[in-house]
């Protein structure tokens, strides 16, 4: 079926190849399946692989961190040591320029937003809530989460284009050249979310080292996915920290990453970096909204991941669980659409997502009529701001939490979306 030319079948080919495709279709709908991929969740197989975690602490055990504190106590509220340096070394950064937070990386986001609109951040001479206008780039197809943050602080979002190797640089560089009102840009750099996309060196330096025009432009550097790798041959990123400090602007990057998706998603710990006078900024703030973060959760996570080559290994087996997976999704996008013509789609290395590119103005309805087959996809347009897709046609596959067979049964049900769909839209265009 994905041989098909679909441009260049004619009226009555179209509509004898739409009755078939829908004949299946409706096979699947009497079905009434239920089947949810719509958000990037670690299935419960990923899930047991840190089930060992909640063994390495018990009420026997010394609570007390490396430095003699005890992990029950207050205090400690940039994190313990343990944890500090082993992500430090996970983000390539200096212990100094690491803050270990809570179980969600999330919302550390979320709070330096908002103590920037009331206080600023360090670079900046005026709370951003008492500006005339915030504004942010955001990268898109991009991350549906990001966005929800800004509408909710009433900061205006200009999209900007994702190439191959990042964000369109000749339109970031531009737009903060040529606005002060532009104060950051989200970026999830590697494994991008959800084009599976890792920025070039070049985008990682033009980033650093790019004129702009707000003196406190920063960088909101999401690595969410810096070891979800799928291959042997993982992806590389260039260490944004390391750049902007040899671009001369030190201060202009915060990194964000956690453990919800390498141990367990609602109990992982969450990690915040930059340089040190960010993060000093920062550390006073906190001080004031909490006495320290759980250090047990801390404790619990070095005693079980010990060093980056022991998270390399555990990343291995969540790969050997998720990869087929993945293989299962590019196989059936091949077999069914390639050489169509009426989508196209990436073949990431690492991440949680493939993103899927329909004919212009067809995702929506691909995802309305998935729906009725009772596949449940992130909604059309989540990727990009303010839930609107200018081309309509980008859709968010999640493939880890589905088993295989039930994801087998999805993409089936969205190729078979996507054919009829693209028929539609062919003979529309026809009359």
């Amino acid at each position: 079926m994905g041989a098909i030319n679909y441009s260049a079948l004619s009226t009555a080919e179209l509509n004898d190849l739409y009755l078939e495709l829908q004949s299946k279709f409706d096979a699947y709908k009497s079905r009434k399946l239920s089947l949810d991929m719509s958000r990037g969740k670690p299935c419960t197989e990923q899930l047991e692989l840190s089930v060992g975690m909640l063994d390495v602490i018990s009420s026997s055990d010394s609570l007390k961190t490396r430095d003699g504190s005890d992990s029950r106590n207050y205090g400690g509220l940039d994190g313990i040591a343990e944890a500090k340096e082993l992500f430090a070394k996970v983000l390539k950064v200096s212990v100094n320029e690491i803050i270990i937070g809570g179980n969600s990386s999330l919302a550390m986001m979320h709070d330096t937003l908002s103590r920037a609109m009331i206080h600023g951040l360090y670079s900046s001479k005026t709370p951003w809530s008492k500006l005339p206008a915030v504004k942010f780039l955001c990268p898109s197809p991009g991350y549906d989460r990001h966005f929800a943050i800004c509408e909710l602080f009433g900061i205006e979002m200009i999209t900007v284009d994702m190439l191959p190797d990042g964000p369109d640089m000749n339109q970031v560089e531009k737009l903060v050249r040529e606005d002060a009102a532009i104060k950051g840009i989200w970026c999830v750099p590697k494994y991008s979310n959800p084009d599976g996309i890792t920025y070039s060196d070049e985008v990682v330096d033009r980033l650093a080292s790019m004129e702009t025009s707000a003196e406190d432009f920063t960088i909101f550097w999401d690595d969410a996915y810096t070891v979800h790798h799928l291959t042997d041959n993982p992806d590389r990123l260039k260490p944004m920290l390391a750049a902007c400090k040899e671009a001369g602007n030190p201060d202009r990057v915060l990194m964000f990453s956690s453990t919800s998706k390498i141990s367990f998603s609602g109990s992982g710990i969450a990690v915040m970096a930059g340089s040190e006078s960010n993060l000093n900024y920062i550390r006073k703030q906190l001080a004031v909204q909490t006495i320290g973060p759980d250090k047990i959760n801390q404790l619990r996570h070095t005693r079980f991941f010990k060093d980056t080559d022991h998270i390399k290994a555990h990343m291995e087996k969540h790969a050997a669980i998720i990869k087929p997976k993945f293989d299962t999704v590019l196989s059936i996008l091949e077999t069914a659409l390639s050489g169509g013509g009426i989508a196209e789609w990436n073949k990431p290395n690492g991440g949680y997502f493939i993103s899927l590119n329909t004919l212009d103005g067809c995702a929506r309805a691909v995802v309305s009529m998935a729906s009725e087959a009772g596949v449940t996809l992130t909604k059309a347009g989540a990727t990009f701001p303010y839930g609107k897709d200018p081309r309509d046609r980008n859709i968010r596959i999640a493939p880890t939490f589905p088993t295989l067979s039930e994801l087998t049964t999805a993409i089936e049900i969205l190729c078979l979306c996507v054919q009829l769909i693209s028929i539609r839209k062919l003979l529309a265009d026809k009359e």
